[in-house]
């Protein structure tokens, strides 16, 4: 997970800087590309039994989401600083919560709406909308972690009856299509060979980093891993600097500790509940 992510904060940097010369929704599309050639070898290898799905209408939805919140973080990006940029996408774990409440009718104590409040009072810290702080842009980077916190629940729905890698399949076929669609209208032809190997690089680094997240989860609860992609804030602070010259600024620390910090607590609400629950189906004390 930790490698992985390591990877993905790789092709937000380059989509930043791709962002200077090529337009988002080609960028998004060689992003997808890796993933999408990834997934045609696997179909070759295992046939076209890796798309059954109990849920098409679901997994196609979830690739739409996938495509869209892809797109509006690389807009959004290309005039917000990385580690902003990354900050703010940290809403998602909340908004999961808060769709999974309302969608899926989990049942959500006082703690967890309270660190959900805490939580978005941390990304209204870093926005600070209305002072002309951060772009208005980073309004994007809201939608796109929505849609991507959308995407989360709809992979729960559909966990209980589709494998993992008909998932994958599903989103890596339907983004990249969904992308294709617009293509002609905005393409640019690269015109040097910077741009070139720049894209050749998101597409595979990309396909490395889904891959390795899908391992992680393939071998361990998502509680478990899902801390490591905090790290993301370090790798983009660190991206944002050493290539774009740009820091984030006090509060900006400030609101992104108060995110992380709530984010890891509700992670760990759910490991004790998983824990408790695991513990009342065995009928013992787990010890």
């Amino acid at each position: 997970m930790a490698a992985g992510v390591f990877l993905f904060s790789a092709t937000d940097a380059i989509g930043k800087l791709l962002t200077d010369t090529l337009p988002p929704i080609q960028i998004v599309w060689f992003r997808q590309l890796g993933l999408f050639w990834g997934v045609m070898v696997l179909v070759a290898m295992r046939g076209r039994s890796v798309l059954k799905s109990k849920y098409p209408g679901l997994q196609i939805g979830r690739g739409v989401l996938a495509g869209s919140s892809a797109t509006l973080f690389i807009i959004g990006v290309s005039y917000v600083p990385l580690a902003d940029a990354v900050a703010i996408t940290f809403v998602a774990p909340f908004m999961v919560t808060v769709m999974g409440a309302l969608i899926l009718r989990e049942k959500v104590g006082l703690r967890r709406w309270t660190a959900v409040t805490v939580g978005f009072i941390g990304t209204l810290i870093v926005i600070r909308p209305g002072m002309g702080v951060v772009h208005p842009t980073a309004g994007l980077l809201l939608i796109a972690a929505t849609a991507f916190a959308l995407r989360q629940i709809l992979s729960r729905m559909v966990s209980g009856g589709d494998k993992t890698q008909t998932t994958v399949a599903y989103t890596a076929i339907v983004s990249g299509l969904l992308l294709t669609i617009p293509l002609p209208f905005v393409w640019e032809t690269p015109t040097t060979s910077l741009e070139i190997s720049l894209l050749v690089a998101i597409a595979v680094i990309a396909a490395f980093a889904e891959t390795l997240v899908i391992m992680a989860l393939d071998v361990t609860q998502a509680v478990v891993v899902a801390p490591v992609q905090y790290s993301m804030i370090i790798w983009g602070t660190f991206y944002g600097f050493f290539i774009f010259g740009q820091l984030p600024d006090g509060w900006t620390w400030i609101g992104t500790a108060v995110i992380v910090v709530t984010g890891l607590y509700m992670l760990n609400r759910e490991r004790l509940i998983a824990r408790s629950n695991r513990q009342d189906d065995s009928g013992g004390d787990g010890l």
